[in-house]
This record gives C-alpha cells, structure tokens and sequence, in this order.
C-alpha cells in the first residue's frame, strides 16, 4: 500500500486513494492533523502528537519541535538522556502515520509520497527519504509542497486549460510555485521560497515585541528558559490565531504569582509582521520574472498553508495579486491530499491516467571556480551547471580545466544558489577528484549534474585524459547521513517503545490538564487539579465506558476554557 504525506513543519497529515479521491486518515485521536512533535514519557516509551504537544512546557526537556527545520544538518536534539537527528524524530512521526493507516484499512504500508518545500536543499531531501527508511517506509518520490497542492485543485479541472499560482505559507517555510494545466499535463512553470519563513517566525516576532514592552520592568522570568519559551510561543499562536476572528485580543502571561497583559491589535500585529510581510515578496516576484508571465495572466491564486488564514497575509496577497485568492481547499489539508493525488499517479490509477506531471529545479547548482582577470586569479567564483526552474528530470554538463602545473587533484565544492560568489550561495559538499599531473590547463574534466524527479542531485566526472569516469556521492556533507549510520540508528529506534495507542487518548487529556494546571492560578487552577485527580481515579477502574464518558466531560469544559482557534 502506497499513502501521501505531509511532513510538516508544525503539523503532519497522511491521506490515501480510495474511490477515485483522495482521502485523510486520523489518528488515535480522531483528527486528521498530527501535530509535528515527539516526547518521550516517565517510561522513556515514545509520544507523538497532541500528547507530545502539551508535554512541550511541562516538559521541554524531554520534548521536541520544529526539527523539520534542522533537516540535512548534522544538528542533535537531546530528549532526556538521548541525542536524536532530525530525521530520526521526523520518522517517528512517519512512523505513527504509517500505523494510523495501517490501523485504518488493515493494510501494511510499504511506500509513501512525501511532500517537502520547493526549496528544500540536496541535503535536506535526502534527510527527508532517510527519514521515511528509518520509519520502515521506501520513499517512492518526493513532491514539492506547493505542486501537491497543485495536484489536489488541479485534479478536478484536468479538462481545461488553466494557469495558477500556488501560495504556499505554512508553519515553518514559504513557497511559491506557477503552474499551468493543459490537455491533463500539469506542468510547473517555476518556484521560489524561503525555507525560513513561516507562522512559527510570525510567533516569534509576536513574542518578542511581548518581551520588548517588559523592559521597563524590574523583576521578569528567565525567558530563555525553555519552558517559559514555549509557554510564550504558544500564547503567541494563540494570539495570531484570535486576531483572525477579532480586532484585537490581549497577549497574557503569568509566572510566580504575577501578571502580564499586552493588548495586541490588527494594527499592531500588521506593525510587528511587517519585515516578515516584505520577505514574501521577493520569491513571488522571482517565480513571476523566471516564468514570464504577467500576474494578470493568472487564472487563480491558490492560498495553501495554515498560516494563510491570516487576514494580514490574505490581504497581502490580495494587493499583490489586485484579487482575492482562492481556498476552496483546507489549507491545512490539501498537501497531503496532493501527495495522495501523486501515489495514485504512481499507481496508475484509472481516475488519474490523463494526468501528466512535470516539476522543475527551483534553485540553482554549480561549483567553485577560479577566474581569470587579466594576469590576475581569483577564486570562489560561481559556475552554474543547472540553472533555477529547468524541468526536470535534467542532465547538464560543463567543462573545466586543471588550475596549477603537476596537479593530482581537483576539489570540487558543490553550491545551491543564485549569487556571483559562492560565499554568498549554500554548500552542499566537496568532491575529489584524481588527475593525471600534467601541465596547468592541460588536462580537462567534464562535470555533470543530474537532477532527477524526486530532487536527489547526482555528479559524475569525465577525465577524457585518462578515459576513467567517476560516479560520486557528495561527501563533507554533515546532513546526510552514511548508509551504515542509517543501518545502526534504524536499529536503536526500533528498540524505542512507543506509547500504547489506545491509551492515547487518555494520556493527551491528562497532559492537557497538567499544561492547564501550570498555566493558571487560584480557583482555576484548584479546579483543574481535581479534574485531573478524578480522571486518573477513573483510569484506575479500567471501565471503558467511564473512562470515555468522563474524558469527552472534561475535554469539553477544556475546550470552552482555552477556546478553539481559527473555528
């Protein structure tokens, strides 16, 4: 069985193909959205989700978030007394999509589509399909988040023709991606994005103008601390997510018996985003200029991504675009609907079998080099051997000369980007490769990059003086891991025990009220310790029916004490 996934940053969702349509699976808990967060428990048993979510100021030390940013870096997040990468945490999410299917249809699961941002670097895709091997899944392609979303609209008007832009704005990163849809070929124009940008920056920007306006007081919390810093990012989100629905909303805080208010409004907020706001414009304007055509020649603008619900970002889009966007589509579920879309394609479905795919490299890839000006040499020039948004798959090659007399080797150092220098463009790796010593000049090698479907770069080098050509995998690249390591880290998460599925429930409502209880004072707070109390005195009878009964009273009053956002 093949299933679509979202991997997101903040959140993660799986759908499969069923009756000609793509559908969502839920989880333990009935929701279709899992969010993006592991922790491990007082057993050191692996939590996913909701439960792991209000375990991140509870406890923080044993909780983490927003790894899917630290993809194809050699970066560790330690829980407790364990050092994890981001592709291992990010399979432990795979991994409990991959049961929540497997649950649902009685299937096993065996291969996945798995979405990742249009601007998702070498190193960061391969993370990625490394992260989906640790879950015990073979990761049969990669599609880009925004050309998912493409599929999961475009699927249901494959007889016209039409030309879309996708705007893609979720909790970790920005994409932005043109696509026409002609004859059942949906083919992407060009993408641009920003793998740092998203509602997490929109909430640290909302935190941090929050902590501003405390300067003129004497005594305030460490707010380094890691558990004040996610109570703050959380009351940020939930701040964002009222000024959706309100004017203005107050950003309250309490620690040690003290009380902080800031009222925020629209204004303020609009105020407080504004740098974040202009960063949105510079990759709209570059998919535009590499895919000549005219905003006016857009039949759509497609809104995907939760933090598309802003009413500040729908306006902007409004303004860019002179027309309101389209979301007939819940943002926050139609990547994982296309990814969906994109198995059936690779099952041959016969819904789909009109439907043409092609994608483009939305960055550019080279080498360093050295330039020659006059008698003078100067080094970490730029070479592009495939340039921004050509479609793939596609095969360049581009030729070089040896630099010094009696050289035995060339390094080459592999770049992802669009500046004149490579110091101003991200690396990817180095390359060494031997030659024959001869003089400078003399001997030439021929440098080709492969850039496939899933956006997995190959290199290959031709030394003609010689005849022998090298087939090479980039190395000195900390973010990608080496197939032993993936053999020996596979091993160590399949000894990790995860919590039981259907004690899930439970658990998440007894997080819930344990974050609840550290967040509150006085009579609330009294209340929420005797709700706990009384919940776990029912767990203790193992009556099923109790135990629902009671669970569904409690998380109701929950619900009507914190609100429920973006409703």
């Amino acid at each position: 069985m093949i299933v679509g996934i979202d991997l997101g940053t903040t959140n993660s969702l799986v759908a499969v193909w069923r009756n000609a349509a793509p559908q969502l699976v839920p989880n333990a808990l009935g929701d279709v959205i899992t969010p993006s967060v592991v922790s491990l428990d007082e057993q050191g048993r692996v939590l996913v989700g909701q439960a792991a979510r209000e375990r991140l100021q509870t406890h923080p030390q044993l909780t983490a978030a927003l790894f899917k940013r630290h993809m194809g870096s050699a970066r560790e997040i330690s829980l407790g007394t364990r050092k994890f990468r981001p592709e291992e945490l990010s399979a432990l999410v795979l991994r409990s999509l991959k049961d929540d299917v497997e649950r649902a249809f009685g299937e096993p699961v065996t291969e996945a589509v798995i979405s990742v941002p249009a601007y998702f670097s070498d190193a960061q895709r391969k993370a990625t399909r490394i992260a989906g091997e640790l879950a015990g899944l073979k990761v049969e392609k990669l599609v880009n988040e925004p050309t998912a979303a493409a599929l999961a609209y475009g699927v249901h008007q494959k007889d016209r023709e039409t030309s879309f832009l996708v705007f893609d704005l979720g909790g970790g990163t920005f994409d932005v991606s043109i696509l026409e849809l002609f004859e059942g070929v949906m083919e992407v124009r060009a993408s641009a994005g920003d793998n740092f940008l998203g509602g997490e920056d929109f909430d640290a920007a909302l935190v941090q103008h929050f902590i501003s306006s405390l300067r003129q007081e004497k005594a305030t919390p460490d707010f380094d601390s890691p558990g004040l810093r996610n109570r703050l990012r959380r009351e940020a989100e939930r701040v964002r997510q009222a000024l959706g629905q309100e004017a203005a909303t107050s950003f309250s805080f309490s620690h040690a018996g003290r009380q902080w208010e800031l009222t925020i409004s629209q204004d303020e907020l609009q105020r407080v985003a504004t740098p974040l706001l202009e960063r949105l414009r510079v990759p709209i304007e570059r998919a535009l200029r590499d895919a000549r055509i005219r905003v006016a020649d857009l039949d759509e603008i497609l809104l995907v991504g939760g933090t598309t619900r802003m009413p500040l970002v729908r306006k902007l889009a409004a303004v860019l675009f002179g027309r309101f966007p389209s979301m007939h589509i819940n943002p926050d579920e139609v990547v994982a609907l296309g990814a969906a879309v994109q198995a059936a394609l690779k099952q041959r479905a016969e819904a789909l079998e009109e439907v043409v795919l092609t994608d483009v490299c939305p960055y550019t890839l080279g080498i360093e080099t050295t330039e020659q000006f006059g008698r003078v040499y100067e080094g970490g020039h730029y070479l592009p051997i495939i340039e921004r948004n050509c479609v793939v798959p596609i095969s360049r090659v581009k030729t070089i000369q040896t630099l010094h007399d009696n050289q035995t080797h060339v390094l080459l150092k592999v770049f992802q980007g669009e500046s004149r220098l490579v110091k101003d463009n991200i690396a990817l790796g180095e390359l060494s490769i031997p030659v024959p010593p001869r003089p400078a000049g003399e001997v030439e090698l021929d440098v080709r990059f492969t850039y496939d479907n899933n956006g997995i770069l190959e290199a290959e080098v031709k030394v003609p003086a010689t005849g022998e050509l090298h087939h090479l995998v980039i190395e000195k690249n900390p973010g990608v891991l080496a197939p032993e390591e993936v053999r020996r880290r596979l091993a160590e998460l399949a000894e990790l025990k995860v919590h039981p599925r259907e004690q899930m429930a439970n658990t998440t409502l007894l997080a819930r009220l344990e974050r609840l209880y550290q967040e509150h004072l006085g009579e609330l707070r009294e209340m929420l310790g005797n709700m706990a109390g009384s919940f776990q005195q029912v767990l203790a009878t193992q009556d099923l029916q109790r135990i629902e009964q009671m669970r569904v009273e409690i998380a109701q009053r929950l619900d009507e004490l914190e609100g429920s956002p973006w409703q």
